[in-house]
């Protein structure tokens, strides 16, 4: 594995990040820039993990990135490192504009997943929580299933199970749209509103003050072979194929909000980005013992949403994962 020294990160000072050198390739990689990957994590992770034996390793979603340094501090309580995984071509690891998440086949992404946990193992981890918000959630979903006993607990947030539009989109569109993504990878399908990731941003009034050349805040395109590998992906769970045997936690909003439309009361309480009865219904297909959180007035992002949903959220989610691995807190071993 060719992974670099560490360099300073922008969440802090004891925040850092390393690239790591990737030979997949699903097409989509700019033209003379190979793709990366990169890890972001506190320079202490190696010490945290030798008081608990355990990393978290975080999967952002589409169009995305890790800063999510409040968990992080929830986490250490545990003497867990939760380290962010920038996928090729998003977050910190883009390398080019133009490719921007486009992703053609979802499968590739699975080398950064690979030689993350290798990476954790290095550390000393003996055993792994994989976390994957959104899309980040259906990679895990697809990676824990796919290779069983590499992770040990899994967390999805608001992950992404099914596609949140009308039934003509689900069947004649996602049919089109195969065919065509095949031909026409970066045909551009649709735009991502740049309306909820705004809402976070304390430019526009939110409490989140991110990168925002890692997860920008103007209309963004959505390629058609990654809307074709992720609706491929999503058929998978559909007919019942992707099986979790690790301890499953999914989590989600009270409710779905207008995702066309969204008032300001919308994208501040609800997940008005992806269908919560989608997540409910394909998370049992998942695995039939899952565990469901609901967080009222949860946001698309559990862990950006208001104050007190978040903190129910990191705690509710914390707190099963100890259980699950029974964990203990720092403060209570003195």
């Amino acid at each position: 594995m060719q992974i670099s020294n560490p360099t300073p990160d922008y969440l802090g000072a004891t925040w850092q990040a390393r690239t790591i050198s990737l030979t997949d390739d699903d097409g989509g990689a700019p033209a003379g820039r190979p793709d990366v990957s990169v890890l972001v994590h506190e320079s202490d992770a190696r010490d945290l993990i030798a008081k608990s034996g355990v990393a978290a390793l975080y999967l952002p979603g589409f169009q995305d990135t890790f800063f999510h340094t409040e968990q992080a501090a929830a986490w250490r309580d545990y003497g867990v490192p939760l380290v962010g995984l920038e996928f090729r071509r998003s977050g910190r690891a883009l390398r080019s504009e133009a490719s921007r998440d486009d992703i053609r086949d979802i499968y590739v992404r699975e080398e950064e997943i690979g030689l993350a946990l290798e990476y954790l193992r290095d550390l000393g981890a003996r055993r792994i929580v994989l976390i994957g918000h959104s899309t980040g959630g259906l990679q895990a979903a697809l990676w824990a299933a796919d290779h069983p006993e590499t992770v040990d607990v899994v967390i999805l947030n608001s992950p992404w199970l099914d596609h949140n539009g009308p039934d003509w989109q689900k069947g004649t569109l996602t049919h089109i749209v195969d065919r065509v993504g095949l031909a026409l990878p970066r045909l551009k399908i649709s735009t991502l509103d740049p309306a909820y990731a705004r809402s976070l941003h304390t430019n526009f009034g939110g409490e989140f003050d991110f990168n925002v050349a890692q997860k920008v805040l103007y209309p963004a395109p959505v390629y058609a072979g990654f809307w074709r590998t992720v609706r491929r992906a999503q058929a998978r769970i559909g007919r019942g194929s992707v099986r979790i045997q690790a301890p499953l936690l999914i989590a989600h909003s009270g409710r779905s909000g207008n995702n066309s439309k969204p008032s300001a009361e919308d994208l501040a309480s609800t997940d008005c980005v992806l269908n919560v009865e989608d997540m409910k219904r394909a998370g049992l297909l998942l695995s039939p013992e899952a565990t469901f959180l609901e967080v009222p007035g949860g946001r698309h992002d559990l862990a950006l949403s208001r104050k007190a949903a978040r903190d129910q959220y990191t705690h509710d989610s914390i707190s099963w994962a100890a259980e699950q691995l029974k964990l203990t807190r720092l403060a209570d071993l003195h």
